[in-house]
C-alpha cells in the first residue's frame, strides 16, 4: 500500500481531473440555461481562486476582491472600441492590468496594518472603487454600461475565438479556470508560495529568519488581483453588461463564503466552494421547490450556510477528505 501522503495525493489529483472532465463534458447533456449557469460559476471560481491565494495561502482576509473584479470588468467596457469588436491580444491583459495596478495601490497601503485593520481598510479601498464608478460619469452611473462588440481573437479580419458564441465563451472560461488553478498550485509548490505558507503560520518567525515579509505579501495581493481582473473581463464579455454592484462590498463578501464554504486553505475548495454557493442559490431561488418562500432565498441560504460552517469546520474539502480516508482503510482492510 502506498503511504497516506501519497495516496492522498494521488486521490487528490483523480478527483481534479475527473471534476474538470465533467466541466468539459457538461455542455453535452445541458440545456442554455444550465450552459450559462457554469460559465458563471466558473467565472466566480475563478474569483475565489484568487481570494484564496491572500486568505488560505497567506492569511490575508481581503474584502477587496470586489474591486479587482468590477475594475476590470469596467476596462474591458471602456477599453473596447464603440464600433468594432477589440482583439482579445491587448484587451484582456489591459484589464488585468487594471486590476493588478488597483491592487498595488491598495496593498501598498493597507499591508502596513494587521487583523481587523487590515480587513476594514480593504472594505474602504473597494467601497471608494465602488463610488467612483456609481457617482461619475465614468461607469455610466446606477444604470452601468454596455459592451457592444465582444472581443476576438486572430490576426487580421481573420477571427480564430468569437467570444459571442456561448459554446465558444464556456470553453474559454474553462480554460481560463484550469490555467488559473494550475498557476497557483505551480504558486504553492515554488519558494515563493512556501514563504507565503511561512509567513501564514507565523510572521514574526519569518522575519527573524531575514525575510522581508512585505514584498511577499504585495506580489501576493498583485497576483491575487490580476486573477480576480481575468475573472471580471471573462463576465464582462458574458453579460455584455457592468455596473456598480460588480463593485459592492456584497460581492466581497459572497466570494469570502465561498471560500470558507470549500474550506480554506485548498485551491479545490474554492471551486467546489464556488460551485456550492452558486446551486444553493438556484435551488432556494426555485419556486417549484420552495413556493412563496422562494422570494425570501436569503434566509434559506443563509441558514444553510451558517449550519455548514458549524457542522464542517473545515469545509466541503475537509469532509471528502474524512469519506476519502475511510474509504481507503476499509479498501485496505484496515
Amino acid at each position: 500500500m502506498p503511504d497516506e501522503p501519497r495516496r492522498a495525493a494521488d486521490t487528490r489529483l483523480v478527483f481534479a481531473l475527473m471534476g474538470f472532465a465533467a466541466l468539459a463534458a457538461w455542455p453535452l447533456a445541458s440545456g442554455s440555461f444550465g450552459l450559462d449557469l457554469v460559465t458563471k460559476t466558473m467565472i466566480y471560481a475563478i474569483v475565489a481562486l484568487s481570494l484564496e491565494l491572500l486568505v488560505g495561502h497567506t492569511g490575508l482576509v481581503c474584502f477587496g476582491q470586489a474591486a479587482f473584479f468590477g475594475l476590470a470588468a469596467y476596462a474591458t467596457v471602456r477599453l473596447s472600441p464603440a464600433d468594432a469588436p477589440a482583439s482579445l491580444w491587448w484587451l484582456l491583459p489591459a484589464a488585468m492590468a487594471v486590476a493588478a495596478a488597483y491592487a498595488l495601490f491598495m496593498g501598498a497601503l493597507s499591508l502596513r496594518t494587521r487583523g481587523v485593520y487590515f480587513i476594514m481598510v480593504t472594505l474602504a479601498f473597494a467601497q471608494m472603487a465602488y463610488y467612483v464608478v456609481h457617482d461619475t460619469p465614468l461607469g455610466g452611473g446606477s444604470d452601468g454600461i454596455y459592451l457592444n462588440f465582444k472581443p476576438v481573437l486572430g490576426v487580421g479580419a481573420k477571427a480564430w475565438l468569437d467570444l459571442d458564441q456561448p459554446l465558444t465563451l464556456y470553453y474559454a472560461v474553462l480554460a481560463c479556470l484550469g490555467a488559473s488553478f494550475v498557476f497557483l498550485a505551480l504558486l504553492a509548490r515554488a519558494p515563493f508560495g512556501r514563504a507565503l505558507a511561512g509567513i501564514r503560520i507565523n510572521e514574526q518567525r519569518m522575519r527573524a529568519a531575514g525575510f522581508s515579509t512585505y514584498p511577499y505579501k504585495l506580489a501576493a495581493f498583485v497576483i491575487s488581483g490580476a486573477i480576480a481582473g481575468l475573472a471580471g473581463f471573462l463576465f464582462a464579455v458574458k453579460d455584455g453588461y457592468v455596473n456598480p454592484e460588480l463593485l459592492s462590498w456584497h460581492f466581497s463578501g459572497a466570494v469570502l463564503i465561498m471560500v470558507i464554504l470549500g474550506g480554506i486553505g485548498h485551491l479545490r475548495g474554492a471551486v467546489l466552494g464556488a460551485f456550492a454557493f452558486a446551486l444553493l442559490q438556484e435551488l432556494f431561488k426555485s419556486d417549484a421547490i420552495f413556493g412563496a418562500l422562494a422570494k425570501h432565498w436569503l434566509l434559506g441560504l443563509g441558514a444553510t450556510i451558517i449550519a455548514s460552517v458549524a457542522l464542517l469546520p473545515r469545509g466541503l474539502i475537509g469532509a471528502g477528505a474524512l469519506f476519502t480516508r475511510r474509504l481507503w482503510r476499509r479498501v485496505g482492510g484496515q
